[in-house]
């Protein structure tokens, strides 16, 4: 098992989980977090740090496509250990449904 960023995170970006992951498996892009599933070990602590409720377990169903986004984006994009500041809007996008086809971007964001 590992846990993956959702849809939820577009645009909110709240970053709370980087702050706990003992790993450091968050990796940063410029509208959202993705989890690499090579590199997390599982632990959970994450999933209710998250503001957005954006952090799923893979082993929910119809996560797929997101466990597939995470994978090939964590390879891309910078990693990300140090908690920074989301958006000035991310209260705005909390709780949008279906924000990923048309607010999803595939360009990497800072990392830390």
């Amino acid at each position: 098992m590992t846990y993956v960023v959702t849809e939820a995170c577009i645009r909110c970006k709240y970053m709370d989980c980087v702050e706990v992951c003992p790993v450091d498996c968050f990796y940063e892009g410029e509208n959202m977090l993705v989890i690499h599933p090579d590199e997390c070990i599982d632990c959970g602590v994450c999933e209710p740090e998250c503001p957005a409720d954006a952090i799923r377990p893979d082993t929910e169903p119809n996560l797929e496509k997101w466990l597939e986004l995470n994978a090939s984006y964590a390879k891309v994009w910078p990693n990300i250990t140090i908690k920074g500041e989301p958006p000035p809007d991310a209260k705005e996008w909390d709780g949008k449904p279906e924000k990923y086809a048309n607010f999803f971007s595939p360009n990497p964001g800072g990392g830390s």
